[in-house]
């Protein structure tokens, strides 16, 4: 853990710097060597206090969703997928997923509710088809009025030429 700390702290790399906070649990792996490296770099330590499991629980949670959904089931080859992996998976939680714990909606809508109903559904992927999600597509109104026409005057079209 001591090698830990310095890679942490290091000026040109780390990235824990003076003035931010670094919150840990009082595991015995923070050894007092770490503490002092932590220290020495400026960085404040917060330990949490002993048999306090609900300080942490929704860190705790994060990291259970986005390994068991994401990391777990990926093969990664350096840091840059790491990160691209990463990237997608804050994407598609904050603004594709639905959340049980909030009644089952996204949490940042990208669309009003009004938009939603109107439109084909199509399925979206990211990650390479391991995290899917289903929108609606905006119906295109000219092809709307086109349909209407046509049913009107009993005119029938085979379904290819109609677009969604």
């Amino acid at each position: 853990m001591v090698q830990v700390a310095r890679n942490v702290t290091m000026e040109e790399w780390g990235f824990l710097s003076p003035g931010q906070y670094l919150i840990h649990d009082q595991d015995g792996k923070y050894c007092p060597a770490f503490q002092q490296i932590i220290d020495a770099a400026g960085v404040k330590r917060v330990p949490l206090p002993p048999r306090s499991p609900n300080l942490n629980a929704y860190a705790e949670r994060w990291v259970r969703s986005v390994k068991e959904e994401a990391l777990s089931r990926l093969i990664l080859f350096g840091e840059r997928a790491l990160r691209h992996a990463l990237t997608e998976y804050v994407a598609h939680y904050h603004h594709e997923r639905n959340h049980q714990g909030k009644g089952n909606v996204l949490l940042f809508p990208t669309s009003r509710a009004d938009e939603r109903r109107i439109g084909s559904i199509h399925c979206r992927e990211r990650l390479g088809g391991l995290l899917k999600y289903y929108t609606r597509v905006a119906a295109n109104p000219f092809w709307s009025v086109w349909r209407n026409c046509l049913s009107r005057y009993k005119i029938a079209l085979p379904n290819t030429f109609y677009r969604n």
